[in-house]
């Protein structure tokens, strides 16, 4: 993982390459398990040593993964996990990864640190745009400390409607 400060960062939109779905493991909380478990079943969560994960694929992505002819789109869109919501951005309380001065962000009286995993497709490296300064990694840092839950930028412009939802849900429940 290779990280960069958000001052590096000209701007960002998810490409819905799908990436980010097939290189990690999403570690849940335990509000994050509980919905997933009720909604499609504990078999599609992995537990670890002392974390709690979403199952993942044989070929290593998210279970919850889908494409349509090169274009993913996340099954779990309306009760997405915190960590999926605000990657590629690392929001942190101090600067963890050096550059404590490109990576300062201020929100209120909170002052955070913001690094970006470069291995996002969505990246244009350059001079923060100001949309991108106070719109983008606003919405980010208002997820990341549980002041927003619903995403308007930090997503995917493809979601899969309801009704499919509904369905995969079925699909992808184990029959006892």
């Amino acid at each position: 993982m290779s990280i960069t400060p958000w001052r590096h960062i000209a701007n960002w939109n998810c490409t819905s390459c799908g990436d980010c779905c097939k290189l990690y493991s999403v570690v849940l909380n335990f509000q994050e398990w509980l919905r997933i478990v009720k909604s499609f079943g504990v078999e599609q969560t992995v537990p670890g040593l002392d974390k709690l994960f979403i199952k993942r694929r044989e070929d290593g992505s998210c279970a919850f993964l889908s494409s349509f002819s090169n274009t993913y789109a996340c099954n779990l869109q309306y009760m997405k996990p915190r960590a999926c919501q605000i990657w590629p951005f690392k929001i942190l309380t101090r600067p963890s990864f050096g550059y404590g001065t490109e990576a300062a962000y201020h929100y209120g009286e909170h002052g955070l640190y913001i690094y970006v995993d470069s291995m996002c497709s969505g990246l244009k490296y350059g001079t923060p745009t100001p949309e991108f300064a106070h719109q983008t990694l606003k919405e980010f840092v208002e997820i990341a400390t549980g002041f927003r839950n619903n995403q308007h930028k930090t997503t995917g412009k493809i979601s899969l409607p309801r009704p499919y939802l509904s369905l995969l849900s079925l699909s992808t429940r184990s029959h006892y």
